[in-house]
């Protein structure tokens, strides 16, 4: 590592109701790989979004480059050589690819914009990162993971100094994260200083030099990566340890009914004859690399997608479910992977996201009772420690694993016996993922049944009582806990491959 290249000392930011950022300090050498590690609202995006020019401190100090700097604008921190990764996708979806990396400093032809050397730049950036991502197709057609890369080569096109990631695996492949990883290494060699923000504590030994924790908004103290073990880093976090052992059995009574069974189910590409059946109380696992067409086949079983063919039966009963609001009236609740576009309204307030999924049951004449709203609302605040001020509060205002814990109050409130989880632990963090874990496991034990798509096998094998494998469109195997290994899950998720 090279000198110093940011220090920031004492910095304070307070919000309406919440201390965000309490005398916070943080430092960063050249070709440093440092990690920022602490529970969901312990002020990390916060200090990042200070540093980049979002937010304004109230007090403080930031060195970069051996200068007193106060960037007012991301624009002005990306001129300076700053650039950030957020972890919330920030495109526009009718723009092409291309556009989005270089939009707001677009190659010129004379007066007009020089599309196709945007295209053949923004190749050059996907070659270098061993992206398969066509630059002319438009964003919104991109899957969540190929949409992070598109984040990724944007910051990478910048002439950046300091690179700051924000979850960036939360999204990709394992195949994906290797190749995030190289570019990370190649980015240390050109003396490039990388803050790396991760809840995956699997990542810290590999990629990172050191760990820096902050807890409740204040900065607790800084480890050496390779000296350091999971439980010195969990311990700053929280104060206990929180990790549990894989599922060795199935938890469903025997002779469990099926409470949905779904056959021979096709919806475009992606879902190709899929059947399988889900008992009450059980969780049942999807398994399969991105693009392997779990989420699609959720998707079609909850209405979100039109289904070609197949059949869905609820108790028994064969249903037809043409839109959300005929899976949700069957009793079918979905959290999907992406939260911002499909889980929450991000400028409504807690209580409102809570019981819009229900809110007939919220209504006393032509009004909203809003008293008996915000009382059923804050019972799922508490019991899923939600960091918020009040129920009141602006979802927006929320960090992002707490907006999570805000879908899940939404299906809990409506209390459907299907739950379909889509990535539920994906930007949350390891004290966060535990009490999401127990919850999963108390709606079982209550009778409710849960299907967990989830791209990193270690929760799969902890959660599941069977496996349900995905490969290409197609379900290319089906184990029970019993039997499962990582091994055997990557075996059938790449049969096609």
């Amino acid at each position: 590592m090279g000198d110093l290249i940011l220090t920031m000392k004492g910095i304070d930011k307070t919000f309406p109701g919440v201390h965000a950022l309490d005398n916070v300090d943080f430092e960063l050498y050249r070709g440093e790989v440092h990690a920022l590690m602490g529970e969901n609202g312990a002020g990390k995006s916060t200090l990042m979004k200070v540093l980049t020019g979002i937010y304004k401190k109230d007090s403080g100090t930031i060195t970069y480059d051996g200068n007193v700097v106060e960037f007012t604008s991301p624009r002005e921190a990306q001129q300076a050589g700053i650039v950030i990764v957020h972890q919330e996708l920030n495109f526009l979806g009718h723009l092409t690819v291309a556009q989005n990396i270089f939009i707001g400093r677009e190659y010129m032809k004379g007066k007009k914009i020089d599309d196709a050397r945007m295209i053949e730049e923004a190749a050059k950036l996907f070659q270098r990162m061993h992206v398969n991502i066509d630059p002319t197709e438009k964003m919104s057609n991109l899957t969540v993971g190929k949409q992070q890369m598109c984040e990724i080569a944007k910051a990478i096109s910048h002439d950046a100094k300091i690179i700051v990631f924000d979850e960036p695996t939360a999204a990709l492949t394992e195949t994906e994260v290797e190749e995030l990883f190289d570019i990370i290494r190649d980015l240390k060699k050109k003396d490039i200083g990388i803050i790396y923000i991760t809840h995956r504590m699997d990542e810290v030994k590999v990629i990172t030099d050191r760990v820096s924790v902050m807890r409740d908004g204040a900065y607790v103290g800084t480890l050496i990566s390779k000296d350091s073990t999971k439980n010195d880093i969990i311990n700053l976090m929280v104060g206990r340890v929180i990790y549990e052992d894989p599922k060795t059995k199935s938890m469903v009574p025997e002779g469990a009914p099926v409470v949905l069974k779904v056959e021979n189910l096709n919806a475009g590409r992606f879902v190709q004859n899929v059947s399988f059946e889900l008992r009450k109380g059980e969780i049942l696992g999807f398994a399969g690399l991105m693009g392997s067409g779990r989420t699609e086949t959720a998707r079609a079983i909850f209405g979100a997608d039109p289904k070609d063919s197949g059949d869905i039966y609820i108790n028994g009963n064969k249903v037809d479910i043409k839109s959300p609001k005929d899976a949700v009236n069957n009793g079918i609740g979905y959290l999907s992977e992406d939260r911002k576009r499909y889980g929450i309204v991000v400028q409504r307030d807690v209580a409102e996201n809570s019981t819009m999924a229900c809110l007939d049951n919220f209504i006393n004449g032509i009004f909203i009772d809003k008293k008996k709203e915000d009382s059923e609302t804050a019972k799922y605040v508490e019991s899923l420690a939600i960091k918020t001020p009040s129920v009141d509060q602006l979802v927006v205002d929320l960090s992002g694993g707490n907006q999570q814990k805000v879908v899940l109050t939404k299906w809990l409130v409506r209390n459907c016996d299907i739950l379909i989880f889509d990535e539920p632990t994906r930007g949350i963090d390891v004290g966060a993922k535990s009490d999401i874990y127990k919850l999963m496991n108390e709606l079982v034990k209550e009778g409710k049944s849960i299907i967990m798509i989830s791209s990193e096998l270690p929760e799969v094998l902890r959660m599941s009582d069977r496996i349900v494998v995905m490969c290409e469109g197609r379900k290319s195997g089906e184990l029970s806990i019993e039997e499962a290994t990582q091994e055997k899950i990557m075996h059938l998720a790449t049969m096609g491959n």
